[in-house]
């Protein structure tokens, strides 16, 4: 008797331990909406969940069209984490789509968002074709959603993952917060690093062309100017005054980092360099990771990457 006491000891005294054992094939499933949240789901659940990530790596969000097996991958999920501000709708839809009714992350919440202006749009509107009217909106104030560009932001990110996945999973919640806290502090460490990295380069020549208008945050946070000939979506079309009016800057001020981005159509920015006597420099991450093994294959080799990119091309440094 007191041989078997013993033995089950360990049992009764961590209790919490044997609880947090999750094998893969029992663990939840927790979908988040692109790869930039799944990666930080990853970080903060690890082995907890198994995790879909819907728009994966070089993937571009904005205009992403779910597949009805996406769909059908949120029938069984505990969690959706989603970035939220008008960036992953399509991930609204398709949790109606699907009949969902379990919780939802939205990682901006409580973030207060940047607002700029939209580009024009046109509508359609009625059930067929002679009841279809087009019309044109023009440029107004939006909510820009590429909050994850600051990584203090970032760092808001990981808290409201780890409240939600600890309240989906309360029995690894102990193990959640832990690492949700070790995250945090290597986001802040890094914050750190690209701050110093950016106030080497001198204040006049912090000026950046990319793509579409994505890293509004970083640019906020990190005291650098950004310009874009597209908006804050890559659906968006730039208007030739556009294009020219952005060429006159890159000649008139010496703008020398010009990049494009890992995804969309890179024609536009091409010709604007060419017609601009300036060289693209490389390729920037914004909305969507690189593949595994690329050189942002995570949420930190991503910033490490853009900002090993932005430093010697904004000093004008050889391309």
């Amino acid at each position: 008797m007191q041989r078997r006491s013993l033995l089950a000891l360990p049992a009764l005294l961590l209790p919490g331990l044997a609880r947090a054992q999750v094998t893969p094939q029992e663990a939840p499933l927790v979908v988040a909406s692109f790869s930039i949240l799944g990666d930080l789901v990853r970080e903060v659940a690890g082995s907890q969940v198994r995790l879909r990530t819907i728009a994966g790596p070089n993937v571009d969000a904005h205009s992403f069209q779910p597949r009805p097996s996406d769909a059908e991958a949120l029938r069984g999920a505990a969690l959706v984490v989603r970035n939220g501000l008008g960036f992953d709708g399509w991930m609204d839809r398709m949790v109606r789509a699907a009949g969902y009714r379990g919780a939802v992350a939205t990682a901006t919440d409580g973030i207060t968002p940047r607002m700029m202006a939209g580009h024009a749009h046109n509508h359609s509107h009625g059930g067929g074709a002679e009841r279809r009217q087009n019309h044109s909106v023009g440029s107004r104030q939006v909510p820009d959603p590429h909050a994850w560009q600051d990584l203090r932001h970032g760092i808001h990110y990981v808290r409201g993952i780890a409240a939600a996945l600890a309240a989906a999973l309360p029995a690894q919640s102990g193990a959640i917060q832990a690492a949700a806290g070790s995250y945090a502090t290597r986001l802040e460490a890094l914050d750190g690093w690209v701050r110093a990295q950016i106030a080497a380069v001198p204040e006049a020549r912090r000026k950046v062309i990319t793509s579409h208008d994505a890293f509004g945050y970083f640019g906020a946070a990190y005291g650098i100017t950004f310009l874009a000939p597209q908006g804050v979506s890559t659906e968006a079309e730039p208007s030739a005054g556009d294009v020219a009016r952005l060429i006159r800057q890159v000649r008139s001020e010496g703008i020398t980092a010009v990049f494009l981005e890992n995804m969309g159509n890179p024609a536009t920015l091409e010709r604007l360099a060419r017609e601009a006597g300036v060289t693209v420099r490389g390729r920037l991450y914004a909305d969507a990771l690189s593949e595994p093994g690329g050189p942002a294959a995570s949420y930190e080799a991503m910033f490490r990457h853009n900002v090993g990119q932005l430093v010697p091309a904004m000093r004008g440094g050889a391309a």
